[in-house]
């Protein structure tokens, strides 16, 4: 068998579609209706449900979240309304990173190639402070590298090198402006 045959029989057990059925009810329920700045409500549901979720981290209301045991979201992080976190495959949103309105994070295709379309998973990772604007697409298998921004609408679907701007559908660097750094005595310098 191949490799995402056995990924696709792993996502599609009686057990993982009664945990995805739970997690949607607890979602309409108690996730999704709760107000704005209930960011800790949210992140103790998003435990509950196996997420590993640090503190500070703002999970906004209308985020769609698939498996939340597969997401990983560091210290500060944000995962704000409207953004479809497809997280068949781990997804990791690092400290200070963001991940902006109507964002779809997707971490499963199907490979093309084969007439049977296996599902076909590779994990995400937006690394620290890093900025995913508005209705981005990151397909399966990217890593979007420290403190890179990922401007609005573009479409990526290979890593972006830490401190680059990328924009446009493919995503590339397009020499918009430079990414700053700031240091911990608070001094800004270009990366």
């Amino acid at each position: 068998m191949s490799r995402s045959f056995d990924l696709e029989r792993a996502n599609i057990t009686g057990a993982n579609r009664a945990r995805r059925v739970l997690w949607g009810i607890c979602w309409l329920i108690f996730y999704r209706p709760s107000p704005r700045p209930m960011h800790a409500w949210r992140r103790m549901i998003l435990r509950v449900f196996g997420a590993r979720v640090a503190a500070g981290v703002h999970p906004y209301p209308a985020a769609k979240i698939w498996a939340p045991w597969n997401l990983t979201m560091g210290t500060a992080s944000c995962l704000s309304d409207y953004v479809d976190c497809y997280s068949v495959a781990p997804i990791t949103i690092a400290a200070y990173a963001t991940v902006s309105q109507y964002s779809y994070l997707c971490s499963a295709s199907h490979d093309y190639r084969d007439p049977t379309l296996p599902l076909v998973i590779a994990p995400i990772v937006i690394e620290v402070d890093a900025w995913v604007a508005a209705g981005a697409f990151i397909g399966p298998g990217v890593r979007v590298g420290e403190g890179a921004v990922v401007g609005a609408r573009s479409t990526v679907t290979q890593d972006v090198a830490p401190w680059t701007v990328v924009a446009g559908s493919p995503a590339i660097h397009r020499g918009l402006r430079p990414r700053f750094r700031r240091a911990a005595n608070g001094a800004v310098t270009a990366a």
